[in-house]
């Protein structure tokens, strides 16, 4: 048999190991895809706090991939795909894609029981990954596979709330949170005619922003008067402000920036969940939305708007699978500014 190398979560060692495990085969509605680039999520660390007693077995990480098609089941022929194309997934496998609790998201599948890979099920952190073709892409010539990767976890979530937070050019949309996330919206922002202003805690990641676009720039600890100059900038608030950062502080200081009647956009994923003032919901003080990667029916309008504006990915890149328990380590620490990406 077969085997390549996958880097892993082992739960009794409680730590990222590289394994060698069997190449696997495709099963019904699947192509073996032999991975060019993988690249870490913030919601990975999510994966490793899975306690032991919920998942007592080792799981491949990742969930952000792009690479080549290597060998398709026959369930998967004629629908797009051939063998040596340079593809791009989500990460969802085993639903139907087609039932009502699909059109919403996929992990809502009311037809079969989803998994989503990096959790549940073996992720992209390997030479090789398995992908249902539903979830796939030919990717356009002008995006590098060795480096698409982040693209279909931070890149489409971030076209996507960008583009439904209904701004119209020249408005102003504050992006709270500027790591990955937060540098994609503004690529994606720029390119849809907004103006940005960009707040974190990290001046180097401010600088990568400010470089990709944002019109200013805040950081939220040294600068106490933040949010008065946004607002005095926005002349009352910002039609829309888009939480990236999952620290319940990011989410406690967007309401005050948001135009009376605005929209505040739910991205980042506290640990304790969110909470927001009935009152303020109940009066149209502002509005609460939230988007994500969404489902694959949504992805080719997120590709072809990111290859027609050039939008690239700030990527740190790593050449073995033997530097993801280094990429997590760094990632824990919170000393990551650009996104991680194993190109192989």
């Amino acid at each position: 048999m077969s085997t390549m190398k996958a880097a892993q979560w082992d739960p009794t060692l409680q730590k990222v190991v590289v394994n060698q495990i069997p190449i696997p085969e495709p099963k019904e509605n699947q192509f073996l895809v032999k991975i060019a680039s993988a690249s870490l999520c913030l919601s990975d660390l999510m994966s490793i706090a899975i306690p032991k007693a919920d998942r007592d077995y080792a799981v491949t990480l990742g969930h952000e991939g792009a690479g080549y098609v290597d060998k398709l089941h026959p369930s998967a022929e004629g629908k797009g795909f051939k063998i040596g194309d340079a593809v791009g997934f989500l990460y969802i496998i085993g639903c139907c894609f087609e039932c009502r609790g699909c059109m919403i998201h996929n992990n809502h599948c009311l037809t079969q029981d989803s998994r989503v890979q990096g959790f549940t099920a073996d992720g992209f952190f390997a030479e090789y990954a398995l992908v249902d073709w539903h979830s796939a892409i030919v990717l356009p010539s002008s995006l590098d596979v060795k480096i698409a990767s982040p693209l279909f976890c931070a890149g489409v979530t971030a076209y996507h709330c960008v583009d439904s937070c209904e701004l119209k050019p020249d408005d102003w949309l504050v992006i709270i949170g500027c790591g990955g996330l937060g540098q994609f919206a503004t690529q994606y922002a720029k390119a849809m005619g907004f103006k940005v202003i960009g707040i974190d805690i990290n001046d180097e990641i401010l600088a990568n922003v400010k470089s990709q676009g944002a019109d200013v720039v805040f950081n939220s600890r040294t600068n106490k008067t933040y949010a008065k100059e946004i607002l005095e900038l926005t002349q009352g608030g910002a039609p829309a402000v888009a939480v990236f950062s999952n620290a319940s502080a990011a989410y406690k200081s967007a309401p005050p920036l948001v135009r009376l009647g605005g929209i505040l956009m739910v991205v980042g994923l506290p640990h304790d969940g969110v909470t927001f003032d009935a009152l303020d919901i109940a009066r149209g003080t502002y509005r609460v939305k939230g988007d994500s990667t969404g489902i694959p029916q949504r992805m080719p309008k997120a590709i072809a708007f990111t290859a027609k504006h050039n939008i690239q990915p700030e990527v740190e890149i790593r050449t073995s699978l033997d530097e993801v328990p280094d990429m997590v380590a760094t990632m824990q620490a919170g000393k990551n500014t650009k996104r991680m990406v194993v190109s192989l």
